[in-house]
């Protein structure tokens, strides 16, 4: 298992590292604007059923993806008026979006599953490994199914167990501060349906 220490500064050199272990089919331990993340392409089946069985997660259960805009959603889902309403006013990186995914979209993340989610990160080491990987990237939280994700990458290897020899590369950036989980919004049907109520408030979307 590789670690990387993010500092202050330019990151770019270790987006570009963690653009290279997703390509490979690895996955990665990285930190984003509320929790640290479980990172793989989320476009390939090896790599995503690598998350679900380090998470010991139900294979039912949809995993979500960081995006770095909504013109790379557009290569993948149906974007709505009422989605692209919400991204422009919305705070980025508070918002998780289903939308309904594109015929021929068939794996990863999108296998056997009728839609695409979503988010926009406030991040900038997100964004710039977005970029260089140049797809999205799963964001499930790095915790084991059904307990509390930790804010640490020590606390997070210590209850994934065994299961973290799973993961090839960490990107640690120290204690991440408490922050309220994203709100997830399904846009996917006639109505807005909210999934989750998080950071942003029901309110302000139906």
């Amino acid at each position: 298992m590789e670690t990387i220490k993010l500092e202050a500064g330019d990151n770019k050199q270790y987006a570009i590292r963690a653009a290279e272990v997703l390509r490979a089919g690895g996955v990665i331990l990285y930190p984003t604007d509320t929790l640290y993340g479980l990172g793989a392409d989320a476009l390939l089946d090896e790599a995503v059923a690598k998350i679900y069985a380090i998470k010991g997660r139900d294979e039912g259960k949809p995993i979500h993806a960081i995006v770095s805009d909504l013109a790379m959603v557009e290569r993948y889902a149906e974007i709505t008026d009422d989605a692209r309403r919400l991204a422009a006013k919305l705070p980025q990186g508070q918002v998780t979006f289903i939308l309904k995914k594109k015929a021929g979209m068939d794996s990863g993340i999108m296998k056997d599953i009728a839609t695409f989610g979503f988010r926009i990160p406030d991040n900038e080491f997100c964004i710039e490994m977005i970029r260089a990987f140049g797809k999205p990237i799963t964001a499930t939280s790095a915790n084991k199914s059904g307990e509390k994700p930790e804010r640490s990458v020590d606390k997070i290897l210590a209850q994934l167990g065994a299961a973290a020899e799973g993961i090839e590369l960490v990107i640690d950036a120290g204690e991440l501060p408490e922050r309220a989980a994203s709100t997830v919004v399904d846009l996917s049907g006639a109505h807005p349906l909210i999934v989750r109520e998080g950071s942003i408030p029901a309110h302000r979307i139906v």
